[in-house]
């Protein structure tokens, strides 16, 4: 007899209990529902978004340390992770030059300000210190002053992942120097200390939905749909252009790793899911670590090359600043000539760099360009109060991809990409689970009883065999004690 099918509502409820996606998605509809029908309770719900980011946070530093210290030292070669740092920076002027010029094109086509006719005397800059908490964005020798770590613990504290970066670096650099045999603990216990974070992410991740629902609420309620009416021609803009920037970058990553971006977009839909529902990055950093591990990318690529693009690869932040730089411009009736747009474009460049973790670095970034031209008013900054936070998806979305994409490019073009498990992995051949990183390697062809392949464990040998070198992401099989022999005893 075949099998009998499930009704429509157990396969529904199954997905749902399954499927971190679907709960994502159902929480992001929940909240937009919640935050129109009801905005003063839906007000009320930020904490929800807010307390799963401060879990997450708590996890980055400790987590970057352990993946970059436990790439280098298994990498072996601390030549190769400065040619990674190089390269890696020299992708991120390039794909943020791209996204500030795209942004620039774009908004001298389409004129998103023009015919606003704005008194700029009319607007209230204080709202714009309010947002900035009268902050200021740090000058290049205090950007890279704050990089250095003042303290070990301080730096873990703060959650500042560039000094984290430089001391993982020290303390991995440290390592090869005194050799496994001089210090054969310190490394183990490293890679244990790995597990357990990644083990306390996947408990963290099951309270994703909620904060996507507290998120969305809070964002419909505070601010509601009609301020999409009235900003409607920037908005679009700003997505066409953000959309414009993936297509390339998906034409880059197809040209330098082969591998194709719409794969990669559907193997992370989950984390993307979540970044817009808590419109930030930091929110998925973990998780989109591991899924890059497992999808072939060696460990040291993806501890150096991702953190540093949170703080030097913002093309989201870079397409956002040159259309909205222009925007304020059109819509005070300042009209930019080609040089001082070329100013815009060098001043971003280097403001874009110090945005990350400072409240309403966007707004300084705009402060700081308009008084470098000195024909925009300060105060015109405020027209974008009202956009600006309907802008975090797509300056998320863009961010991650971005950063992504780099992994994948930097790790190809330094041959620390695993290229023929990648495009399994996107093609769905292996279908990587959260017990990747707990035993042997998985081989496709299986079923989970839903219809759909997965991965299984490979059998163990019959017999002892000698142990061979595995997959950066699996462990070496356990090996029966009864065919351990004893050493033989040091001869007198």
């Amino acid at each position: 007899m075949p099998p009998s099918v499930p009704s429509l509502p157990r396969r529904v409820a199954r997905i749902l209990r399954t499927s971190l996606f679907a709960q994502v998605a159902c929480a992001l509809v929940l909240g937009i529902v919640v935050g129109k029908l009801w905005p003063d309770v839906a007000t009320e719900l930020q904490p929800l978004g807010d307390g799963f980011t401060r879990l997450i946070k708590t996890i980055i530093s400790p987590l970057v340390f352990c993946v970059v210290v436990v790439g280098i030292a298994k990498a072996g070669d601390l030549k190769a992770f400065g040619r990674i740092g190089l390269k890696a920076l020299v992708w991120f002027e390039v794909a943020s030059t791209l996204a500030l010029l795209i942004g620039l094109l774009a908004a001298n086509i389409v004129q998103p300000g023009s015919g606003m006719n704005v008194d700029p005397s009319q607007l209230d800059a204080s709202a714009v210190d309010a947002q900035t908490g009268g902050g200021s964005l740090p000058s290049t020798t205090e950007f890279v002053l704050n990089a250095l770590p003042q303290s070990f613990i301080g730096a873990f504290a703060e959650n500042e992942l560039l000094q984290v970066l430089i001391l993982a670096c020290l303390v991995g650099a440290a390592l090869l120097h005194l050799g496994h045999t001089k210090v054969p603990k310190v490394l183990p216990a490293v890679e244990q200390a790995q597990e357990i974070i990644f083990a306390i992410v996947g408990f963290i991740m099951r309270l994703a939905p909620i904060a996507v629902f507290g998120a969305m609420a809070f964002l419909i309620g505070q601010y509601g749909l009609g301020v999409i009416e009235t900003y409607a021609k920037l908005i679009v803009l700003c997505y066409a252009a953000a959309a414009l920037f993936v297509v390339l970058l998906g034409v880059a990553l197809k040209t330098v790793t082969g591998l194709s971006l719409w794969k990669f977009v559907r193997y992370i839909r989950e984390e993307i899911l979540l970044a817009l529902g808590t419109a930030s990055t930091e929110s998925v950093m973990p998780r989109v670590m591991q899924k890059l591990r497992r999808a072939g990318a060696r460990d040291d690529a993806v501890g150096l090359v991702l953190p540093t693009g949170y703080s030097f690869n913002l093309d989201g932040a870079s397409l956002y600043l040159s259309i909205g730089t222009l925007f304020i411009a059109q819509a005070v009736g300042v009209d930019l000539s080609l040089s001082q747009q070329i100013t815009v474009i060098l001043v971003l460049m280097l403001t874009s760099k110090g945005m990350a973790g400072i409240p309403g670095s966007a707004f300084l970034a705009l402060s700081a360009t308009a008084s470098s031209l000195g024909a925009i008013p300060a105060g015109a900054v405020a027209l974008l109060l009202g956009v600006d936070r309907i802008m975090d998806s797509m300056r998320v979305v863009t961010n991650l991809l971005g950063n992504c994409v780099a992994v994948f490019a930097v790790s190809r073009w330094e041959g620390a990409l695993d290229f023929d498990r990648a495009k399994k992995v996107l093609d769905g051949e292996i279908v990587p689970t959260q017990d990747d990183d707990e035993g042997g390697p998985t081989v496709p062809g299986a079923d989970d009883g839903k219809g759909e392949p997965t991965a299984t464990k490979a059998p163990a040998a019959a017999v002892p065999v000698t142990p061979v070198a595995a997959d950066p992401d699996d462990k070496p099989a356990a090996v029966p004690a009864q065919s351990v022999k004893e050493p033989a005893p040091e001869a007198g």
